[in-house]
């Protein structure tokens, strides 16, 4: 199987959210009754952000539309797929691994611990969390069903066409056709969105008044957070390693060791063996043996060993 996205083509969407729906009923995703939120915040978009319960959502950008007179735009807000994915490379509990033959990111809600590191690690904004114990949700891109040689269920409802599956290479080539297209008819800032960004997406966009009008981020980047937990795993793991050996060690020198009980004559200020009576010691009774020379002092083999 080659690597497949989904192509968003902005100056075909009706904002009907279909899709929407689409991904709440094959998901099993409850909806709001609200209106989003109260009081009225004057846009169509609902709701007004990601959540627990929604992977994914239309944008509405009342305020755009670029020099066509049109105050109007839409946009798509979901998982984008990265191709170097930081939120799977930050997991520590593996809940999200790429799935190198389509290059959709992957949710294993069952192994999420819910320290929310992917959150930080998303460039797009994108992880959210639901549940009594903060599991992530977020889009998988249908793989369950692409798996199946099925289209992801957001594609299968669109009406105009907006929303296409198939190779990333196709879906490219098509946007790269739509954007020309654009571009010839006077929308100069018309762009394909996903080609390089982050490695490469397996979301492809087109966004008819450019990146910003669409609710898109300019330039993602990685937080380089990620790169700090890469560079800290193995030192983390050698350090583990080091602590384990010297438990291990310990317990070997161990074996065999018996140190009589000890008592302290405060008048004498003698230390004396509880088991033979014997004076051990004359002084303030402070002990001056290191740890190692009291575990090493009755082995076999050693001084006072038997």
């Amino acid at each position: 199987m080659t690597e497949k996205a989904i192509l968003f083509d902005s100056s075909r969407c009706s904002a009907c959210r279909g899709c929407q729906v689409a991904c709440k009923m094959w998901n099993n995703l409850p909806s709001t009754l609200e209106k989003n939120g109260n009081p009225w915040t004057g846009s169509y978009q609902s709701p007004m952000n990601l959540n627990g319960d929604t992977r994914l959502l239309i944008s509405f950008n009342e305020e755009a539309g670029g020099d066509k007179g049109v105050m109007w735009s839409f946009g798509r807000r979901s998982c984008q797929h990265c191709t170097d994915a930081p939120c799977a490379t930050v997991c520590p509990g593996g809940a999200l691994a790429k799935d190198e033959e389509t290059g959709f990111v992957s949710v294993d809600e069952s192994k999420c611990v819910g320290c929310q590191y992917c959150k930080s690690a998303c460039p797009f904004d994108v992880p959210r969390y639901h549940g009594p114990n903060s599991k992530i949700n977020k889009c998988t891109g249908c793989l369950d069903r692409v798996e199946q040689g099925m289209q992801p269920a957001c594609v299968t409802t669109c009406q105009p066409e907006a929303l296409k599956f198939g190779d990333r290479e196709e879906m490219l080539a098509i946007a790269r056709e739509r954007v020309a297209y654009l571009q010839g008819k006077g929308y100069s800032d018309a762009c394909v969105y996903g080609e390089d960004e982050i490695g490469g997406l397996h979301v492809v966009q087109v966004l008819k008044y450019g990146v910003e009008a669409h609710g898109q981020v300019v330039d993602p980047q990685i937080n380089p957070m990620v790169g700090l937990t890469q560079i800290m795993k193995p030192v983390t793991g050698a350090v583990t390693g080091l602590t384990v050996a010297g438990l291990a060690a310990m317990f070997v020198l161990g074996i065999g060791y018996k140190r009589d009980k000890l008592a302290y004559n405060a008048e004498t200020e003698d230390t004396l063996s509880v088991d033979s009576g014997n004076v051990l010691k004359h002084g303030d009774g402070q002990d001056e043996e290191t740890v190692m020379e009291h575990i090493t002092e009755n082995l076999p083999g050693k001084k006072g060993g038997n």
